[in-house]
């Protein structure tokens, strides 16, 4: 850009330069927010996960994925770590951080239970 020398860049410039340009409140990568496609793209399921849904015949639709994902989204918008999220009778301990689900109950296993270790719970 050469604003000195007589000649103005045109806006397309100036917007393609400013567009390129490092955002200063995202300087540091562990403080920066997830978005909401890294954390479609990155739900995992941990083993004792996989394993829970095996044992309790738990198969999940890709809407249903979908919605688990949402629900995960909102748990990181409101800064909460370890969620409960329910969804269709159904439970699942979700780690927001590492974008991993703990474990999975399915309508059997929610009743009379106790749910430790959360700050915080969604419905989807």
């Amino acid at each position: 850009m050469n604003i000195t020398g007589g000649t103005f860049p045109s806006i397309e410039q100036v917007t393609d330069s400013y567009l390129k340009q490092p955002s200063a409140r995202n300087t540091d990568s562990n403080d920066e927010a997830k978005s909401f496609s890294d954390v479609l793209d990155s739900l995992k399921f941990s083993k004792h996960a996989s394993s829970r849904l095996k044992d309790r015949d738990i198969e999940l639709t890709g809407s249903q994925i979908d919605r688990l994902n949402a629900g995960m989204q909102k748990a990181n918008e409101k800064g909460i770590n370890e969620s409960l999220v329910l969804m269709d009778q159904m439970a699942f301990i979700v780690n927001v951080k590492n974008s991993t689900v703990i474990t999975a109950m399915n309508e059997t296993e929610i009743k009379d239970n106790v749910f430790t270790n959360i700050d915080g719970a969604i419905i989807v």
